[in-house]
């Protein structure tokens, strides 16, 4: 027996003392604060010891709960970033995903876990109108929309052999900083995304989209790809969809939707998402707004030859040796990843649960918590709304008696009191150079009367403030 093996009785032992522990987490949830009360010194004193080198045994668990102590505790009223709420039975899944550790890399390596990831994409495809389209799962929307540039980048400037060729690509000012790390990773240089204004709800503006790439053909630039946003991370704006792909197609582009955000709504909110499927590539995280735990990200796209082209080169010990569809399939050939864990199957056993309906209902739930707040922002009169809640973000500052010149200021150190008090966690946007508050609703755990607590704390803390 190796000194690493555990018996399954111990196995068992262990597995009990870690699921009350998690169990006690999700009883005490809604009453923990949700920013810890730690400092950074502490969490670092915590694991100053490093590794041992003799083993602790059933002691090793010991530091579990202390470390569980110092997280950020996601529940109802954590609203802070676009994350989502760790659905419980997604985090059963990961569970077996780690206990049969499958690396699913190619069928040979992970039969049924392929087929079962090819499964869920094609559903979750279908769920969001896109339907025809495949993919796979990813690390988040950072990766996916690296890998739809990518794509694009090879589509129309093939550059995997003998090097990258300069491009444009566009996007709306209000685009994600992943795009413009993608444009840094694939060789095509920050210099040549070119920020599109937008118009007043935060959309891309299809007519100066359509001059930009104008003036660039005029100069001599080459215009590779327009990247449209369905979700942005501070507003929650859907670009144009339609008019961007009439554009994009117009001028041979290739068309990526960063859909991180918003996309998986689409399984709720059809008619905000108009032209999602006339994408090329497009990027959704399941642990946004499908409330999974992280990490699992979603690259889809129309064309799985496109994806072959950018991303398979694989050496001959790697070989499937099988001329099958199935048997035969690798999604390395589809993706930079190689090694790869099971992402899909807590979506699998989660949606198996609870049923598409359930999450659309959740979905549908978060948009009327944020226009609950944004009703509550605009009845307040020390509250300025600073954008429409399109899908589920509120971003609103307190006025009050506060000067026009101090109000970023203030709003600063009225976050971190809101943060600080405990009750709720918000995080911050800026709009037209104002720092605004930013409340984001993905989380299924969230009541009318979480959002109406939110709304009092701000005020609370705006009162503590003055």
């Amino acid at each position: 027996m190796s000194a690493l093996d555990v018996t399954p009785a111990q196995f068992r032992r262990l597995a009990d003392r870690i699921s009350s522990l998690a169990e006690q987490w999700l009883a005490e949830l809604d009453a923990r604060r949700i920013a810890p009360a730690t400092t950074g010194a502490a969490t670092e004193a915590l694991f100053a010891d490093g590794l041992p080198e003799e083993g602790m045994k059933d002691a090793a668990l010991e530091a579990l709960k202390p470390l569980m102590d110092g997280a950020r505790a996601g529940n109802a009223r954590f609203l802070a970033y676009v994350f989502g709420s760790g659905e419980p039975v997604g985090v059963l899944g990961d569970y077996v995903a780690s206990v049969i550790n499958q690396n699913v890399t190619a069928w040979r390596s992970a039969p049924s876990v392929v087929s079962l990831e090819r499964s869920v994409v094609r559903s979750l495809a279908r769920a969001v109108g896109c339907e025809g389209f495949t993919g796979s799962f990813a690390g988040g929307g950072s990766a996916a929309n690296l890998m739809g540039l990518a794509m694009a980048r090879e589509a129309l400037a093939p550059a995997n052999d003998e090097g990258s060729p300069s491009g444009v690509v566009y996007a709306s000012s209000e685009v994600h900083m992943s795009i413009p790390k993608a444009m840094a990773l694939l060789g095509l240089g920050r210099k040549n995304l070119r920020l599109i204004p937008t118009d007043t709800a935060w959309r891309m503006r299809p007519e100066l989209l359509e001059r930009a790439i104008a003036e660039d053909v005029a100069a001599g630039r080459r215009p590779l790809a327009v990247v449209a946003t369905a979700g942005t991370v501070n507003t929650g704006a859907v670009d144009p969809l339609p008019a961007v792909s009439r554009i994009a197609r117009a001028h041979g582009l290739w068309m990526h939707v960063d859909g991180a955000y918003g996309a998986l709504a689409a399984m709720a909110l059809p008619e905000q998402f108009e032209g999602l499927s006339l994408a090329d590539s497009l990027s959704m995280d399941a642990h946004k707004w499908l409330y999974q735990p992280a990490d699992c990200g979603v690259l889809l796209f129309r064309d799985a030859g496109a994806a072959r082209k950018a991303f398979s080169f694989s050496g001959d010990y790697v070989r499937t040796m099988t001329a099958d569809s199935v048997e035969g399939f690798a999604f390395f050939d589809e993706s930079i990843e190689l090694s790869r864990r099971a992402r899909a199957l807590k979506v699998w056993l989660s949606v198996r649960y609870h049923g598409l309906a359930a999450f659309r209902e959740a979905m549908r739930r978060d948009v009327e918590n944020a226009r609950r707040l944004e009703a509550l922002v605009r009845a307040a009169p020390s509250l300025e709304l600073l954008a429409p809640a399109t899908l589920s973000a509120v971003c609103f500052r307190y006025a009050g008696a506060v000067p026009e010149a101090e109000r970023d200021a203030f709003n600063a150190r009225l976050m971190a009191r809101i943060n600080a008090r405990g009750r709720a966690y918000l995080s911050n946007a800026t709009l037209h150079g104002r720092f605004v508050l930013r409340a984001c609703f993905v989380n299924h755990r969230t009541s009318p009367e979480d959002v109406d607590t939110v709304a009092a704390e701000v005020l609370a803390a705006a009162a503590e403030l003055a």
